[in-house]
């Protein structure tokens, strides 16, 4: 019985990805999938384009504005920042609390672009803005800006290759696929 039990709760309470998505304006993403586990700090800042995957044990802060473009995903365990007050409490102390905006207290922006991929246990800075078929490898801190194509790794992450250069031998023996990449990475 108990055994039982166990899988059943397992079953219940198991994190389920989630297929479609409705933006704070009310369109439909239907291609969008989103795990329910992921969970969505102020949700009305998130923008979602479709066909974006974001995948098991997520945090997703928007409170400063979180754009995910077309195809955007993001795997597992990762953390995409729009704020930090890791300075502010080291700087304000117990003062800290109940501060309108205190000093070292950081909100801005995080923008990641088309079909960009984002590894597992990887963290996004808050003001990072990450180009388009951008892959951020496992276990990288991203901060500031990161040129479209770029493969990025490391602590923090730095640009160790091109997407496009990865993509070109396999580009090369699937030709039916070129036009559909070219569609969207040769678009500016």
């Amino acid at each position: 019985m108990r055994e039982w039990l166990q899988r059943l709760w397992r079953a219940w309470a198991a994190p389920r990805m989630l297929y479609g998505w409705r933006t704070a304006d009310g369109t439909w993403r239907a291609h969008t999938r989103v795990s329910s586990s992921t969970h969505i700090e102020s949700p009305a800042r998130l923008q979602l384009a479709d066909h974006v995957y974001i995948g098991h044990f997520n945090v997703l802060d928007a409170s400063g504005g979180l754009t995910l473009d077309e195809g955007v995903q993001v795997t597992t365990h990762c953390a995409l920042l729009t704020h930090s007050s890791h300075r502010a409490v080291r700087l304000a102390g117990q003062a800290y609390w109940g501060a309108a905006e205190p000093a070292g207290f950081t909100r801005a922006a995080t923008y990641i672009g088309a079909y960009s991929f984002i590894g597992p246990h990887s963290v996004v800075a808050p003001g990072t803005r990450i180009g388009r078929g951008v892959l951020v490898r496992a276990f990288s801190y991203v901060r500031g800006e990161v040129p479209d194509f770029s493969i990025v790794a490391g602590q923090p992450a730095q640009v160790v290759g091109d997407t496009r250069q990865a993509d070109a031998a396999w580009l090369q023996a699937h030709p039916e696929a070129r036009a559909d990449h070219d569609a969207w990475a040769g678009r500016p």
